[in-house]
């Protein structure tokens, strides 16, 4: 993975690109909305951690641990929230998924799964990765079920695995989806976005 680089992956639904400090002012559109962040590991529903989460992501890059995202919806050309690559192991041939938040405007709406198919693409097809893992609160039911949805595997529960908002310990749920089951998945539940 080369975090120098800007990499633009679109499909006909959604463009993801490097996300940046320009996005602040089309982000708060779309991220002040508490319910969106109850049960992230941090918040951005205000102008100060809006802020602070732009500039935590773009650092993280800039110290090659996370690829964070701009979420481009291609109808509306509007900015409708951000996703990550991080716990990128190149050894290993995995990384992970995560950091995704989407406007509530934008949920249900196939958005986020055309973002998913792109990262899964460009982890399985141009990175030859062998294993993409996704990481939710175990609280967070609608994730779980979006993550089923697409075809992730729920693999268990890291108990008490990491502090949340507020200090809270979370219970963390990890599903992933592997090299072999890529190629069906990509041609049954992201059908309409490989083109």
């Amino acid at each position: 993975m080369d975090y120098t680089n800007n990499l633009v992956l679109e499909n006909r639904r959604v463009r993801l690109r490097p996300l940046e400090a320009a996005d602040f002012e089309a982000l708060k559109a779309v991220a002040f909305d508490p319910e969106l962040w109850r049960y992230t590991l941090s918040r951005a529903d205000d102008v100060l951690s809006l802020a602070a989460y732009i500039s935590a992501a773009e650092q993280a890059r800039q110290a090659g641990q996370r690829y964070p995202f701009a979420i481009i919806d291609r109808i509306t050309g509007e900015l409708a929230g951000s996703t990550s690559y991080y716990n990128v192991v190149p050894d290993d041939q995995r990384l992970s998924i995560g950091h995704t938040w989407v406007g509530t405007a934008f949920q249900r709406t196939g958005l986020n799964r055309a973002a998913k198919h792109l990262l899964l693409c460009h982890a399985f097809d141009a990175l030859q990765y062998e294993r993409v893992e996704l990481e939710t609160d175990s609280r967070n039911l609608k994730s779980q079920e979006a993550m089923r949805r697409m075809g992730a595997t729920e693999e268990g529960t890291l108990r008490r695995h990491r502090f949340t908002q507020d200090n809270v310990r979370r219970d963390t749920m990890i599903f992933s989806i592997i090299r072999p089951e890529w190629d069906a998945l990509r041609h049954s539940v992201f059908a309409e976005f490989d083109a």
